[in-house]
Formats: structure tokens, C-alpha cells, sequence
């Protein structure tokens, strides 16, 4: 079983930017054998997928509303994942949630073809709040 821990939530301005974390713990696990997903809930609004990163680095997703504004990047070596959100705007507001699924290592000769469909994701972090308001 996998824990994930989100932070860096704040409030923040429109046109601000903002670089949440996420890191994985866990008994005899390694993180490179990890896809994760980024989600957002706003409010009223149902959970979406922001955008899917591979065990190996690889963005296999990236939802169109935040489409060269985010960008997800990892360091398996410290089971931590980072979402860096730039130019944000009042819609970007709601909890986002870091998650997981076992999915291998990828290498040279191996990539993964897998998504992060919420459904198919295993373990799931509690959520961080990123306010945008003026």
C-alpha cells in the first residue's frame, strides 16, 4: 500500500504560479515502477485529469485547459512528483489529488502505453487546495 502526500496549495493571484509536490511512501516499493496522475476537483464541478506522467518521465496526458501552462515532472530517486502550474487563472481553482498505478519500468526498450484513467488508479493523496482569486 502506497501513501501520497500533496502540498504546496495556496491562494494566489490570477497569473501567478504555483509548484505543488507529492511524495510516495511505502513498504518495498521503488517509484519508478509508478505512472501518476494529476486531478483537480473545482467547485461544483466533477474530478477531472489534469495530465498523466510515466514511470519513466514520459507525459503520456495533458488535458487541454491547462495545455502549456502545467507541467508534471518527477524524481524517482526521492519518490516525489511536482506539478508546476503557471499562469493561473480563476478556473484552475479546486483540490488537486496526486495518484498512482503500478504499471513497471520503463527503459530504453520498454515504454508504457497505459493511461490514468481515474478508475484505474490505485492509490490516491487526500488533496491539496489552490485558491486563484483576486
Amino acid at each position: 500500500q502506497l501513501q501520497l502526500v500533496e502540498s504546496g496549495g495556496e491562494l494566489v493571484q490570477p497569473g501567478e504560479s504555483l509548484t505543488l509536490s507529492c511524495v510516495v511512501s511505502g513498504f518495498g516499493f521503488n517509484l519508478d515502477d509508478y505512472a501518476i496522475g494529476w486531478f483537480r476537483q473545482g467547485p461544483g464541478k466533477d474530478r477531472e485529469e489534469i495530465t498523466c506522467i510515466s514511470s519513466g518521465s514520459r507525459t503520456l496526458n495533458i488535458a487541454d485547459p491547462v495545455k502549456g501552462r502545467f507541467t508534471a515532472s518527477r524524481d524517482n530517486a526521492k519518490n516525489t512528483v511536482w506539478l508546476t502550474m503557471n499562469n493561473l487563472n480563476v478556473e484552475d481553482t479546486g483540490v488537486y489529488y496526486c495518484s498512482a498505478r503500478f504499471s513497471g519500468r520503463e527503459s530504453d526498450m520498454f515504454s508504457w502505453y497505459g493511461d490514468c484513467n481515474s478508475a484505474a488508479m490505485e492509490h490516491w493523496g487526500k488533496g491539496t487546495l489552490v485558491a486563484v482569486s483576486s
